[in-house]
């Protein structure tokens, strides 16, 4: 000490901590009431930031209350030294901490926005999260007088060696940032891959993409295997879709009543059914002259890919009932069974399908 410590000095350094402390919860009374403002606006990315603030300036309060106190205080040069540069590294501390926190949050509102879903794509956040931990780190480190020029150096000859134990966990990784960079696959979009597995997007992250499928099983995909996979995206360009019933009727039918009936069966189904698109135009295209019947294609309009085992379902129902009700015939299958001496020959069946199937066959 470069002086005695006095009656006087103590009660300097109480004032100075009681002041930091009082100035904390009177920022963090102020930060929550904030938050319950910010959380009536439109954008989000309010409500991180504040909540980020909440951490940081209360610790900011304290340790500036710690400083005070401590620059009252008759303390060695050295001792000083040593508690400003643990302020420092404290204060750094609860920053940085804070830092990762309002980035990343503000990188997963920008990723919901654009992709236009409640999932998220945790790859872009964790890397945020990473690089602003890493900055902080080397932040602490330089503060406490330790170069880190060698440190960089051993990192970039040592990654080198990582990058090359590490290669299909890099490919993953860059294969993630190229998917969702390129906008290929967002979470929340309807996929089908070559492979036949097909499901939502729940999550793109920095090693794999999990989908989740219409029986509510989730599969991994390795980010890798994804990227060179033959892909159906069902959401992009456009959510809505078309899809495609095939139908019949007997030679004996009236195509021009048939094509208004199921025109209006159509315009029904899409008004009334949950999922389907009120503005589409019916569409009837008859397209072949079949054994037993004339087959014809129905295009309805669905919002949503799993919307059209609903829509078809009720569809097929109402088409049935209405077909009934106008004495609209629908061919069933056909065999033919021919005798040739003495024995009995059952040619090959072709079998018509029903309605719901593709073009309808029979004999």
């Amino acid at each position: 000490m470069n002086r005695a410590l006095t009656l006087d000095d103590l009660v300097l350094a109480g004032i100075a901590v009681a002041a930091g402390l009082l100035l904390a919860f009177m920022s963090r009374t102020l930060l929550r009431w904030l938050a319950k403002h910010a959380k009536r606006t439109r954008w989000s990315g309010d409500d991180v930031i504040v909540d980020a603030l909440r951490s940081v300036v209360p610790w900011a309060a304290i340790a500036g209350g710690a400083a005070a106190a401590a620059a009252v205080l008759p303390l060695t040069r050295t001792v000083q030294h040593h508690t400003d540069q643990i302020l420092e590294v404290w204060l750094i501390f609860v920053v940085t901490l804070s830092a990762a926190r309002v980035i990343a949050g503000l990188v997963r509102t920008v990723t919901q926005s654009r992709s236009g879903v409640a999932g998220s794509a945790t790859i872009f956040v964790n890397i945020t999260r990473i690089l602003v931990l890493a900055i902080g780190f080397l932040v602490v480190l330089q503060t406490l007088g330790i170069s880190i020029a060698p440190l960089l150096t051993a990192l970039g000859v040592g990654g080198l060696a990582v990058a090359l134990a590490l290669q299909d966990t890099l490919a993953n990784l860059f294969a993630g940032i190229h998917i969702l960079a390129s906008k290929t696959v967002q979470p929340g979009d309807y996929i089908r891959l070559g492979s036949d597995e097909e499901g939502y997007v729940v999550d793109i992250n920095w090693r794999q993409t999990t989908v989740r499928q219409l029986s509510n099983n989730l599969v991994v995909i390795p980010n890798g295997q994804l990227a060179k996979a033959n892909m159906t995206n069902y959401t992009h360009p456009e959510q809505r879709l078309t899809v495609l019933v095939q139908a019949g009727v007997g030679y004996d039918s009236d195509l021009e009543h048939v094509e208004r009936v199921t025109a209006e069966v159509v315009a029904e189904t899409m008004r009334e059914v949950e999922g389907a698109v009120p503005e589409h135009e019916p569409a009837i295209r008859f397209h072949t002259f079949g054994d037993s019947r004339i087959g014809f294609t129905v295009v309805l309009g669905v919002g949503e890919f799993s919307d059209q085992y609903r829509i078809k379902h009720e569809f097929i129902k109402r088409l049935h009932r209405r077909y009934r009700a106008e004495g609209i015939s629908i061919p069933a299958p056909a065999r033919t069974v021919s005798l040739q001496q003495g024995a009995v020959v059952i040619p090959q069946q072709r079998s018509g399908d029903d309605l719901a199937a593709g073009s309808p066959r029979g004999d």
